[in-house]
């Protein structure tokens, strides 16, 4: 049996390596995309916090449903946003479809006590 030299053997370092820097990428992705959710969460017009309940973002609405109980998802929370549900109303016309994206991963991961 013939071993490889030259880069072959480096191989499975270089591939370890590239997973690292992009696990590290992704996470700064996520930290980011959390933050951007968060802010949205308090500053959307109306602000989400008004209404919801969410501990992570010191939210204590009564109106709506407190959201550490109900612990959607972020396809639900996506499709309340776009839809409206209730009394709430849709984010479509104020929201775009990235920040729809964002505030509904937020308040699943902050919701599941994920943050």
């Amino acid at each position: 049996m013939r071993l490889s030299s030259g880069l072959g053997a480096a191989r499975p370092l270089v591939l370890c390596v590239l997973a690292a820097a992009g696990a590290a990428a992704h996470a700064q992705v996520n930290d980011a995309t959390y933050e951007a959710g968060k802010a949205l969460f308090l500053k959307a017009t109306p602000a989400c916090a008004i209404c919801h309940t969410l501990k992570d973002a010191g939210a204590e609405g009564a109106i709506g449903p407190v959201l550490d109980e109900l612990r959607p998802d972020a396809a639900r929370v996506a499709k309340a946003l776009r839809d409206g549900l209730g009394s709430m109303p849709s984010y479509r016309a104020t929201l775009s479809e990235a920040q729809i994206a964002a505030l509904a991963r937020y308040v699943a991961k902050a919701s599941n006590g994920a943050p």
